[in-house]
């Protein structure tokens, strides 16, 4: 079988025949294959038993017709090794037990070895690159959303604990995330040299910051992850990708990303426009329109595609991950109009 590279030529802005496609959290909740499996495994065990991580991060390729896979993982997985303990409760999320408080408490962390302690990602990203058809996407989440959830101890709605330790322990602060930026930048280049084809930092939480505080607290620890990442593997293509962080996106071009994700609240074109159309783009539409009719969910497709108007650089995806609950058969019948569908 032929390989489909479409998504990597968009990522580096070459033209290609149909618009390339994948969805964050593609493999998930929503299916019921997945759920089948998680009556056996926990989300820990799929992510670091390969055969599993293999199994899952294949159904949603082996469903609709997507242009990437993504590893099936979580982001808060490398902080274990790290000496983080933590687990996921239902209907709450990722609970940690020894939140981050003091520069005591980052000087207990590890800086590990990827291909020693996250040896199970690097074995699923080679049993899929033999696999597979089209690129796999190995990713970490950013420094700032990891410490988020490490000094917080969980979810936060007004994340006052992580702004009270940015302003009033900056040294701890900076500490925690020049460690975090180190693991993460190796565990990037980990899964590349283990097979991934493109890799993206997913930095959820970070449209909680204004562009001032992104700059002095968050900033140099970005640039040091994407200067590890590039400095040994400059041809894989970087997507950096934040909810809420228009206001950030010149910030993520200066980063050297190659992609940048855009959300659903923010209108594509002009963000496009904002960049001066000089890095590929990816998104963006808003999860909950799969839980639409189909012709509401086609409108609201055809919308983004038409104005777009085939530009290299674009890859179709949601503004966020698709949700629990979401009808599969939407799933399905976006991604096969996104692939087919041609302007008038």
């Amino acid at each position: 079988m032929a390989f489909n590279d479409t998504f990597l030529k968009a990522c580096r802005m070459e033209p290609t025949d149909h618009t390339p496609v994948w969805f964050m959290r593609q493999a998930g909740r929503y299916q019921a294959a997945y759920q089948e499996i998680k009556k056996k495994h926990s989300i820990i065990d799929i992510s670091t038993k390969p055969e599993v991580c293999f199994e899952v991060t294949m159904l949603p390729v082996q469903q609709f017709d997507l242009d990437a896979a993504i590893i099936f993982s979580d982001i808060l997985i490398p902080l274990g090794p790290m000496g983080i303990s933590f687990e996921y409760k239902l209907g709450y999320g990722p609970l940690i037990h020894n939140p981050i408080k003091s520069q005591a408490d980052v000087d207990k962390l590890k800086v590990i070895d990827p291909a020693q302690e996250l040896a199970f990602t690097g074995e699923a990203h080679s049993m899929l690159r033999k696999e597979l058809d089209i690129p796999c996407i190995g990713f970490v989440g950013a420094p700032f959303t990891l410490a988020s959830y490490m000094i917080e101890g969980g979810p936060s709605k007004n994340y006052i604990k992580v702004k009270q330790m940015m302003y009033n322990q900056p040294k701890v602060w900076h500490n925690l995330l020049d460690k975090l930026a180190e693991v993460m930048g190796n565990y990037l280049n980990f899964q590349i040299e283990s097979g991934a084809m493109a890799v993206q930092v997913f930095d959820s939480w970070i449209g909680i910051l204004d562009e001032a505080d992104y700059k002095e607290y968050v900033l140099p620890h970005m640039e040091k992850l994407t200067e590890i990442v590039k400095s040994k593997n400059p041809a894989t293509p970087l997507i950096l990708f934040g909810v809420n962080a228009s206001h950030l996106a010149p910030y993520f071009k200066k980063l050297k990303a190659d992609v940048i994700g855009i959300d659903w609240k923010t209108d594509l074109m002009k963000a496009w426009e904002a960049l001066n159309f000089e890095v590929a783009v990816q998104g963006n539409l808003d999860p909950t329109s799969l839980f639409a009719d189909w012709e509401v969910l086609e409108a609201k497709a055809k919308s983004i595609l038409d104005s777009v108007k085939n530009r290299p650089g674009f890859i179709f995806n949601l503004g966020h991950g698709i949700l629990p609950e979401t009808p599969v058969e939407n799933v399905k019948q976006l991604a096969s109009f996104v692939r087919n569908y041609k302007l008038n």
